[in-house]
């Protein structure tokens, strides 16, 4: 004669058993562990060390593989960098602006302990200024010394 087990005693088994409890207890007790631990793995230190010198380049002047990059990314905007053996190139498109006469500062270029940090702003046309009713995807491209480390845009 075959025993029926009924499905309220099987439920009750499989959702209360000491392991399960254990189980999670351990869980929540090591993911609470590398929560608080991954808050100091990452030294992050914004002190400035040197400033670099840089130099804007024009679009005869930006690597042909760069600008090809440039071109497909120029209406969305962006934030690029690349490398050869020599040199750093560090790239920031504005996105599509419905008319001319924008202009880019660069306002930070900087090394830290862990990080090159490059900031820019978009600068609009002045009022008055005769401006150019078509279109324009402003960027700017500098070139500076290969640094070997990563960039942080500000």
């Amino acid at each position: 004669m075959e025993k029926k087990i009924s499905p309220r005693k099987k439920y009750k088994d499989a959702g209360t058993g000491k392991g399960n409890w254990l189980l999670a207890y351990l869980l929540c007790c090591v993911l609470s562990a590398n929560l608080l631990c991954g808050c100091g793995l990452t030294e992050t230190d914004t002190k400035k060390v040197k400033d670099v010198e840089y130099q804007i380049l024009g679009e005869k002047d930006i690597p042909q593989e760069f600008l090809g990059i440039i071109e497909e990314k120029k209406q969305t905007g962006f934030k690029l960098t690349y490398t050869d053996e020599e040199s750093l190139y560090i790239a920031i498109g504005y996105g599509t602006q419905e008319t001319g006469g924008y202009s880019i500062a660069v306002n930070d270029c900087y090394l830290t302990k862990n990080a090159l940090y490059f900031g820019t702003t978009l600068i609009g046309p002045m009022k008055g200024e005769k401006i150019n009713q078509v279109k324009s995807y402003p960027y700017i491209v500098v070139q500076t010394k290969n640094w070997e480390k990563n960039v942080v845009f500000e």
